[in-house]
C-alpha cells in the first residue's frame, strides 16, 4: 500500500529524490497512477499552494515543490488511460507584449497543472494576435495574461480588443495578473477576474470555469 502521506511530505519539501522514489516504490506496489496523482502529488501540491496564498512559503520554495511534482508526474503520466484524470480546463497562458518577466507567470502554471488543469504557455512578450491565434488552436476555458511593468498593462487590453475583433472574447474567461494589475484595472478593461498570486489564480480559474 502506497504511502501518499509521504509523498505529498516529499513535495512539500521539494525533494526530487525523495518523490521518484516513492512514486516508483507506489507503482511497484500496484498503485493506480490517477491515485498516485490525486492523492499523493497533487495534494501536496495543494498544500503548497496553500502556504504560499497564506505567506508562509516563498516563490523559491513554491518552484522547488513545483519541480519535485513535475518529476513524479513524468514518471506516471506515460502510465495513464487516457481520460482517467480528467481535466480540470485548459488554460492558455502568456506574459503581454513588451513585457519579459516570466517568474509570476510561470508559478501560475505550476499551480493550476497542480490543480488539473491543462496549461499552454506561450511565454513571454506575447502580442495580442498570438494569443488570438492560440484560443483559434487550442479552444481554452481561459486566458491568462501576466504584466509586470506599468508600461505593458494596457496590452492586456489591446489582447481584450483583439479577441473582441476575432469573435473570440465570449468564447473564453479572461484573467489577468502582475504586480501593477489592480482589479480596478481588470474591470476597466473588461476581464472576467484578477489574481493577486499564485495560488489566488488556481481557485479563480476553478471558479470562472464553474467546476
Amino acid at each position: 500500500m502506497a504511502d501518499f502521506e509521504k509523498l505529498a511530505s516529499a513535495v512539500i519539501a521539494g525533494d526530487v529524490d525523495k518523490v521518484v522514489e516513492l512514486t516508483k516504490e507506489a507503482l511497484d506496489a500496484g498503485v493506480g497512477p490517477a491515485d498516485i496523482i490525486n492523492k499523493g502529488l497533487i495534494s501536496g501540491m495543494d498544500v503548497v499552494g496553500r502556504r504560499f496564498k497564506e505567506g508562509e512559503l516563498y516563490v523559491p520554495e513554491v518552484l522547488l515543490s513545483a519541480r519535485a511534482m513535475n518529476s513524479g508526474m513524468e514518471i506516471v503520466k506515460p502510465m495513464l488511460v487516457e481520460g482517467e484524470v480528467p481535466s480540470a480546463g485548459k488554460v492558455v497562458l502568456g506574459t503581454v507584449a513588451g513585457d519579459l518577466h516570466d517568474i509570476g507567470k510561470n508559478l501560475v502554471g505550476m499551480m493550476m497543472e497542480s490543480g488539473g488543469m491543462m496549461v499552454v504557455d506561450l511565454g513571454t512578450d506575447v502580442p495580442p494576435e498570438d494569443f488570438a491565434k492560440a484560443v483559434k488552436e487550442h479552444k481554452p476555458d481561459i486566458v491568462g495574461m501576466s504584466a509586470l511593468l506599468t508600461t505593458t498593462m494596457l496590452a492586456m487590453q489591446d489582447t481584450i480588443e483583439v479577441l473582441k475583433e476575432e469573435g473570440l472574447r465570449d468564447s473564453v474567461k479572461i484573467m489577468v495578473g502582475g504586480a501593477p494589475v489592480t482589479s480596478d484595472f481588470a474591470d476597466e478593461i473588461g476581464a472576467d477576474g484578477w489574481a493577486p498570486d499564485a495560488g489566488s489564480a488556481k481557485d479563480l480559474a476553478t471558479e470562472l470555469m464553474g467546476k
